[in-house]
């Protein structure tokens, strides 16, 4: 496996570029804006292909690089289900497995912290972003941080994995780079408490000074999702309710749309489909868009309109972009994809 711990000296913040092999896929976790052409020189560097960008949790000391290489590498952006980040591409809850090509990682909640932030769990290793540190834990004093949701975090769900499971944080300030479950039971200060009660008296009376960035980082960080108002002012993008009134017509006999779902398998399994659409993953977006591929064929030979929709509209107007670039000049996507076509009582049918 190819794995590398980058560190930002001016957050404290530790970034992982995890990949199976040379040639292969690859995933960030919590990258840092400022960082970002050295992410992409190291996966270059690797004959990487980056798929995925995933933030632990809302950064409040930096801004998140998510948006910066979804616009330079066309990755897909993820963030735990409970994240009021404005749009990001996938969302995750608690036991879902987040995975590219020959590397699995399972999505572990873990709030107080923050209240949206999530430990991504390996076969040896746990990224645990700010929940638990090396002989420290997160503060808890805001963002709706909570001292009681963290110590159920750390020891009923993080102390409770193998002994021997390395830990890599998101943040060290004293340079230390890993540790273990067994060493953080043993020789974490904050961990050598006798209740939930205790814990709860001793991070409520750190008083912290605020992270010097959080008044930026955190407005900035909200906002990451691509502007799918962009897509829509060229004429690129349909409502749900739109949507709806095209599929109507094709199931009346008057066909003129391709409905194309680029979510992955395990997201249709979850959430369902939008009834009579193909399965098209993201993934392989770049080789059925380009003349040859088969929605550039499908949309040549039939003179169907290609509408894309993922899970919440950021793939989906990645895609657009791609297959105008394509010569598919009447492709488009529905605006805030699935959550939207459910908000608008949009049927769903189960794979």
């Amino acid at each position: 496996m190819i794995f590398r711990q980058l560190f930002d000296s001016v957050s404290g913040t530790y970034t992982y570029l995890l990949a199976s092999r040379h040639g292969g896929e690859a995933v960030i976790i919590d990258p840092v804006l400022e960082k970002v052409d050295r992410y992409i020189q190291l996966v270059d560097e690797l004959d990487l292909k980056l798929v995925k960008a995933v933030d632990t949790h809302l950064h409040a000391d930096h801004i998140t690089g998510l948006g910066a290489l979804r616009d330079r590498t066309h990755c897909v952006t993820v963030m735990g289900e409970h994240s009021k980040v404005d749009v990001v591409s996938m969302r995750l809850a608690d036991g879902d497995k987040l995975t590219i090509e020959g590397v699995a990682l399972d999505a572990l909640y873990t709030p107080g912290h923050t209240d949206d932030s999530y430990s991504f769990v390996m076969r040896d290793r746990v990224f645990t972003g700010d929940t638990l540190l090396i002989r420290g834990t997160g503060r808890t004093d805001f963002q709706n941080g909570d001292p009681r949701a963290q110590y159920d975090s750390i020891f009923n769900r993080l102390l409770r994995l193998p002994d021997e499971t390395m830990i890599f944080p998101a943040h060290d300030y004293k340079g230390e780079t890993v540790s273990t479950i067994a060493e953080e039971k043993a020789f974490n200060p904050r961990l050598q408490v006798t209740s939930v009660d205790q814990y709860v008296e001793l991070m409520s009376n750190l008083k912290l000074p605020n992270p010097k960035m959080m008044d930026v980082a955190v407005p900035a960080n909200m906002r990451v999702g691509l502007a799918q108002e962009e897509i829509a002012r060229h004429g690129w993008a349909m409502s749900a309710a739109e949507a709806m009134s095209f599929i109507a017509m094709a199931l009346n006999g008057r066909p003129g749309v391709t409905l194309v779902d680029l979510r992955e398998p395990n997201e249709r399994e979850k959430h369902g489909v939008i009834p009579g659409s193909l399965h098209a993953p993201y993934a392989d977006l770049a080789a059925n868009v380009r003349p040859g591929g088969i929605l550039h064929e499908l949309a040549r030979a039939t003179g169907n309109r290609i509408v894309f929709y993922c899970a919440f509209g950021e793939r989906s107007a990645m895609a657009v972009r791609a297959a105008q670039d394509a010569g598919l000049a009447s492709a488009c996507h529905i605006q805030g994809g699935i959550a939207a076509w459910k908000d608008a009582a949009g049927p769903l049918v189960r794979q």
